[in-house]
């Protein structure tokens, strides 16, 4: 399995560089992954939705989808595809350092 480095830690990830291990996962790596993902600095809104990913996945073993993270998350669809503009889902599940959604492509 591979390994990435963030914040001077290595985590394990799968093939598409999503972790298998949230546990292992810090804020300041969030930072790290964004950055990676085209997201120069996370506002307060990202994180409002990359908390709620994280909340989410421990409560039900995945990531919402877009269509539920736009109705439950407090942001809105058209505000995920500003905020995430290359996937909102996929990209916030990268960067909350949770296992990617089911439906994801």
């Amino acid at each position: 399995m591979p390994t990435v480095t963030y914040d001077s830690v290595a985590v394990p990830v799968d093939d598409e560089g999503f972790f298998t291990d949230p546990g292992r996962w810090t804020e300041p790596m969030a930072e790290q992954i964004a950055r990676e993902t085209g997201i120069e600095t996370l506002t307060d809104r990202h994180w409002t939705v990359i908390h709620f990913m994280r909340t989410q996945y421990a409560a039900k073993g995945t990531g919402p989808t877009v269509r539920v993270l736009g109705k439950t998350s407090g942001v809105g669809v058209k505000e995920l595809y500003q905020l995430f503009p290359k996937g909102p889902a996929k990209t916030a599940a990268k960067i909350a350092g949770i296992p990617k959604p089911r439906g994801c492509i």
